[in-house]
């Protein structure tokens, strides 16, 4: 039987078969992913074959089909291995704020430059704009106009007054999209604004998994009203990537991977080397200065808990 994840509690995954029914699973004991070293080894947003139990009840996962892509970083307590956030996804939204509370460039940088290495297209939701003062929509503004000269497209929305919800709702419309960010950041809110009966399935689901549920693992999928799903997951405390050859860091960073092309040697690390035309960039103001810390911060340290959101 056939079947697609659309929740995760950690011990436990619900799959919707294809003609509309709700399963509760275990993944197979035998059952491992090739070439992955996963705290989790499938992921909502997978399409898997399932065995009901005799009774109907529950079932076992014993296959996973084989995906367009997914999105993953280091595990937050094994270094050495990952932890799927989601997979077959068109888009990841990233819910960020400049303040109440602020989202660091340098974890917006290492969540795109994850997305980059998945192949996965992010969209970057500026929340809260109703908070800001003068200063905080002047940074805002900044940042926004940062993004979207390296090719990344910015939405700017108040969950709280609706402001932007509209033009938001058509960029979601009929998208497979994983909702994303910092602890705080109005994700739930938005996403109860989205999906109007979400809070109610959250309540539900929140009494039934009682015992089981592990709300750092815990994430769902959500079907939209105009079309189209929203993968919730947890409040992402750090981004740590999984993975990522030092020499390979550069390429997910889109203009200093395009004006690398200009360095006197093919190998430049962009720290040093003479004729390094990022280096220049970055002096000339072409390439932001935040974006080249985030870079070098990405080559000397693999230690997620240098790269949390500001508290």
């Amino acid at each position: 039987m056939r079947g697609l994840i659309v929740r995760n509690t950690g011990s436990w995954y619900t799959v919707k078969t294809d003609d509309g029914r709700l399963f509760d699973c275990k993944v197979k004991g035998t059952f491992r992913l090739k070439g992955i070293r996963s705290t989790n080894p499938v992921a909502v947003g997978d399409v898997v074959s399932i065995m009901p139990s005799p009774d109907g009840q529950t079932a076992l996962i014993d296959d996973i089909e084989d995906r367009r892509n997914y999105i993953i970083r280091k595990a937050s307590n094994l270094s050495k291995q990952s932890h799927i956030i989601a997979a077959n996804v068109d888009m990841a939204a990233l819910v960020v704020t400049i303040a109440h509370p602020e989202t660091s460039t340098t974890f917006i940088d290492r969540f795109l430059a994850s997305a980059e290495a998945y192949r996965v297209p992010v969209l970057l939701i500026f929340n809260k704009t109703d908070l800001y003062d003068e200063a905080e929509l002047g940074k805002m503004s900044s940042l926004v106009s940062l993004y979207r000269s390296i090719g990344y497209e910015c939405l700017t929305c108040s969950a709280e007054t609706g402001n932007g919800i509209d033009e938001l709702q058509a960029v979601l419309m009929d998208k497979t999209t994983l909702l994303s960010g910092n602890s705080g950041v109005g994700k739930s809110t938005l996403l109860n604004l989205l999906v109007p009966d979400a809070e109610a399935k959250t309540a539900e689901i929140s009494v039934a998994h009682d015992a089981g549920m592990h709300t750092t693992t815990f994430s769902e999928m959500y079907f939209l009203p105009q079309g189209g799903s929203l993968i919730d997951t947890p409040g992402i405390k750090g981004f740590g990537t999984f993975d990522m050859e030092r020499e390979e860091v550069s390429h997910y960073f889109r203009e200093i991977f395009t004006t690398s092309a200009d360095c006197r040697f093919g190998n430049c690390t962009h720290t040093h080397e003479p004729g390094c035309a990022v280096l220049q960039a970055v002096a000339e103001g072409r390439i932001a200065e935040s974006r080249f810390m985030s870079y070098l911060s990405m080559l000397e340290d693999k230690d997620e808990n240098k790269y949390r959101g500001a508290p």
